[in-house]
């Protein structure tokens, strides 16, 4: 049996606790903690967010993320800190008397995780941006209060963002300290993980969870989707925790083909200089996906496994004509096309005993063009009722390539291979855009739910079709 080791706030715990339980629980009932708050238990009210502290090469990297739905064994080897592991000793911490000068809380059933949230701000703050920037308010983007109001917690945000701006750097946790954000025990966390890491690499823990046979296992990446369905089943089963596996991580650039890793998060992406280079808005468009919590944790390979009609990443990728690498059993490769492998509802091209390792793209040229747009009930935190994606190439005034995707409106992320084919070798102009609009309708198939109609989830298909040549050839489509 394997153990579990990592440093809960200021205590090193070894634990043989199932792999699978869930971190929210091992802290609660295992280790008595209960200022992390049990809520929805579906990663959307943030009231169990703690900070998740990374070894990188002598520095601890701090994200936020909901417990609620990470599997324990995640934890092995980092820094997990809660709500009484940002306390100091005799005063409220900076975080927390901003709130308390606010009236920023009522019932305070979640203001441990507004408080944990801003903290994770302010240890990632590099304290040069103005405060009117509202990235705090980003940062407590997945938590939810029920009773305060949000104007007096979004008035302790700007307070600490008011702070954050004698900060001169990122990771200044001597600056932190001293100005009463965290304890002076964060100081002692990155030598601690880097002498934890160097014991285990001589054996004397053997890994994150428990040993299997093949075949009995179901593999977990981050859990943000199969937590929210199965998290009591997978606190008895056995689980293969993929986010603890380096070869599913990363990303990479070579010979004009870019390949992430299926384990690359959507935060991780985000926040990639070369690709944000590739897609200059980016951000903007990541920012449409889910809460920052959840992007620290979801993962491309889940979010493609998923399967979703409407999986974000999965109409990102499509549009990027991407190419996916799958391990087999036997330890060889196969590759196939992205737009091969959602089968129907629910069903994908993956195969007992078959991972998905990483994706791939070819780069962009000057020529290259690519959007994203995504529309729902409300604009954040929000599943799409529909959403697009389009890659074009343009030469001399002619579509030389083009790739789209739309989801919401068939039963699988839909590539549109038709309307693609049919703009080859256009101009781009509204008539172009018009007569593609309607090949596209022959392609969608959508049904009426609680997201929209089926007329409705048409029309937001071709608008935001047409959104995307507006968005790139403003000049061109100029008048429509």
């Amino acid at each position: 049996m394997d153990m579990i080791e990592f440093i809960l706030n200021n205590q090193r715990i070894k634990t043989s606790a199932h792999a699978g339980i869930t971190l929210l629980d091992f802290i609660r009932d295992h280790q008595q903690l209960k200022g992390t708050k049990t809520g929805c238990r579906e990663g959307d009210c943030g009231a169990c967010t703690i900070l998740v502290g990374t070894n990188n090469e002598g520095r601890v990297d701090y994200q936020t993320i909901t417990s609620c739905i990470s599997p324990l064994g995640n934890a092995h080897g980092k820094h997990i800190v809660t709500i009484e592991g940002i306390n100091l000793p005799k005063e409220l911490n900076t975080v927390q008397q901003a709130m308390a000068d606010n009236y920023a809380t009522q019932c305070g059933f979640c203001t441990p995780g507004f408080v944990v949230s801003m903290t994770g701000f302010a240890l990632n703050s590099a304290g040069t941006e103005p405060a009117e920037y509202h990235r705090c308010n980003d940062a407590v983007s997945g938590n939810i209060c029920r009773c305060t109001g949000y104007k007096s917690i979004e008035k302790a945000g700007f307070q600490v963002e008011k702070k954050l701006l004698e900060k001169n750097g990122n990771q200044q946790i001597e600056w932190l300290i001293r100005e009463g954000f965290i304890p002076d025990y964060f100081a002692t966390i990155p030598p601690r993980l880097t002498a934890m890491k160097r014991e285990q690499s001589n054996g004397s823990t053997a890994g994150s969870g428990h040993s299997y046979q093949p075949g009995t296992i179901t593999n977990v990446a981050n859990g943000t989707d199969l937590y929210v369905r199965h998290a009591d089943r997978l606190a008895d089963e056995a689980v293969r925790l993929l986010g603890n596996e380096k070869d599913l991580k990363g990303i990479s650039f070579s010979n004009g083909i870019c390949t992430l890793g299926a384990n690359t998060t959507a935060t991780e992406m985000q926040e990639h200089p070369q690709l944000q280079a590739i897609f200059p808005n980016l951000k903007k468009f990541l920012k449409l996906v889910s809460s920052e919590p959840i992007r620290n944790m979801g993962t491309l390979g889940g979010n493609f496994v998923n399967a979703s009609p409407i999986g974000d990443m999965s109409v990102y990728f499509l549009a990027l004509n991407a190419t996916l690498t799958i391990g087999k059993a036997d330890g060889t490769e196969r590759t196939i096309p992205f737009q091969a492998f959602h089968k129907n509802y629910k069903e994908y091209d993956l195969q007992s005993g078959e991972i998905l390792k990483s994706i791939s793209f070819k780069s962009f040229s000057k020529n290259d063009y690519f959007n994203f747009e995504k529309v729902c009930k409300r604009t954040h935190l929000d599943i799409a009722s529909v959403n697009a994606a389009g890659r074009i190439t343009v030469e001399n005034h002619q579509i030389t390539d083009a790739h789209f995707s739309v989801g919401g409106a068939a039963p699988i992320p839909k590539y549109l291979a038709k309307t693609a084919a049919f703009l080859i070798g256009k101009t781009v102009d509204p008539k172009t855009v018009s007569e593609a609009t309607e090949i596209l309708q022959t392609e969608i198939s959508p049904i009426s739910d609680v997201r929209g109609t089926a007329e409705y989830k048409r029309l937001l298909a071709e608008k935001l079709f047409l959104a995307h040549f507006v968005e790139l050839f403003p000049a061109e489509m100029k008048g429509y």
